[in-house]
């Protein structure tokens, strides 16, 4: 199973894995989820000189387990729900309406720290490359998808370190293609254990990708 000794090192496992797939005369444009998302997806940039920008997406907390979700919500304002785990877990409609005002809060606030050096890149036709450091629930993934599809890609593909297998179904025939080279089984799993360097990825490194990556190729 490919273990990475950090978010650096998964971006050019995955470079090596989109290499048949990436065209190099076709329009591509890497859209990463921040904040790890980024870190993995500048090599890719870099190798293949692909734009790179990123898409905002946040999982919709459990009131009383902040760490897991019920769904997702991105920039663009799409909202997706786990309908079977909202069931499950009795979620009224008012709490709901809570969570997605409070995430829409966080969104603006990343907006705010990002402006000027994300959001500037048009999706519209382009052979569009999605990267994050891993998959859990696949909520997140889906919901930047599902965003994306309004504006029109040419394709879209899924380029991920790590993944759940239960995350690699939801996601799969949602897209184009789906690049991931450890997927994982059972009932524990965390993005960080395929990792040897596992951080939280500061808005200020974010910052620091962006600067160093926007503009340097055409789009």
């Amino acid at each position: 199973m490919q273990d990475y000794r950090d978010r650096e090192h998964a971006g050019l496992v995955l470079v090596d894995r989109l290499r048949p797939i990436i065209k190099t005369q076709a329009p591509y444009l890497i859209l990463a989820i921040p904040n790890g998302g980024i870190a993995v997806a500048e090599p890719i940039a870099r190798e293949f000189k692909i734009d790179l920008d990123i898409i905002i997406v946040r999982k919709l907390q459990i009131p009383y387990n902040p760490e897991a979700g019920f769904g997702a919500l991105t920039s663009f304002g799409n909202v997706i729900l786990n309908e079977s785990l909202v069931r499950g877990l009795k979620l009224e409609e008012s709490t709901i309406k809570q969570v997605i005002s409070k995430t829409e809060a966080q969104i603006a606030d990343r907006k705010r720290a990002y402006s000027g050096l994300a959001g500037y890149s048009n999706p519209v036709g382009k052979n569009i490359i999605l990267v994050d450091d891993g998959l859990a629930s696949g909520y997140t993934m889906i919901a930047a998808v599902q965003s994306l599809r309004t504006l029109k890609p040419k394709s879209i593909t899924v380029a991920v370190p790590t993944a759940h297998d239960d995350a690699i179904e939801r996601v799969r025939p949602q897209v184009d293609q789906l690049v991931c080279p450890r997927i994982e089984q059972g009932w524990s799993f965390a993005v960080a254990e395929a990792y040897e360097n596992w951080y939280d990825v500061a808005d200020k490194e974010v910052i620091e990708i962006l600067e160093r990556n926007r503009n340097v190729h055409d789009i």
